[in-house]
C-alpha cells in the first residue's frame, strides 16, 4: 500500500484490517491505534467495519444523503496528522481553539473535516492543488 496515496480498496482495508485486530486483541502498529480511536468515537460505523466483504465496494452518494465512513474516518486520521505536525502552519492552534471553544475534541475535529473536505471539493472542482490559504481562511471562519 502506498502510505501517500492509498487506493479507495487500500485505505478501507486498512480500516478494516485495524479494527478486526483490535477486536482480537492483536498488537497494532502506531497508526493503527490512531484509527482505532477515531472508530470508537464512532461506534455507528462498527457495524460497517465488522462486514468487510459487504462494504469493500460500497459505493456512497452525498447527494442521496448519505455519509460515506471511510471519507470521514480518513478525513478525521488526515486532520489528526495535520495538527501532530502543525501543517499547514497554524492548524495547532486553530485546532486547540476550537477544543476550547467547543469543550470537546471530536466537536473540534469535526470542524476541521468539514472546511478540509470544503477545500478538497474546490480543489477538485477547479482541477488544481489543494489551496492551504483557502482551508485556513475557513478554519479561521469557524472560530469565535
Amino acid at each position: 500500500m502506498s502510505l501517500y496515496n492509498p487506493s479507495r480498496d487500500q485505505a478501507r482495508q486498512f480500516l478494516f484490517d485495524a479494527w478486526s485486530k483490535f477486536k482480537q486483541k492483536l498488537a497494532l502498529s502506531d497508526l493503527e491505534k490512531i484509527a482505532i480511536e477515531v472508530i470508537q468515537m464512532h461506534p455507528e460505523y462498527h457495524t460497517v467495519l465488522d462486514a468487510p466483504e459487504r462494504y469493500m465496494g460500497q459505493q456512497y452518494f452525498p447527494e442521496m444523503g448519505e455519509t460515506n465512513p471511510f471519507l470521514h474516518l480518513s478525513l478525521h486520521l488526515s486532520v489528526i496528522e495535520q495538527i501532530s505536525i502543525n501543517q499547514p502552519t497554524g492548524i495547532a492552534q486553530i485546532y486547540n481553539q476550537l477544543r476550547q471553544q467547543h469543550h470537546d475534541a471530536h466537536l473540534a475535529y469535526h470542524d476541521l473535516i468539514d472546511c478540509l473536505a470544503e477545500t478538497i471539493w474546490q480543489a477538485q472542482r477547479n482541477n488544481a492543488p489543494l489551496d492551504s490559504a483557502h482551508y485556513l481562511n475557513l478554519l479561521r471562519q469557524k472560530q469565535l
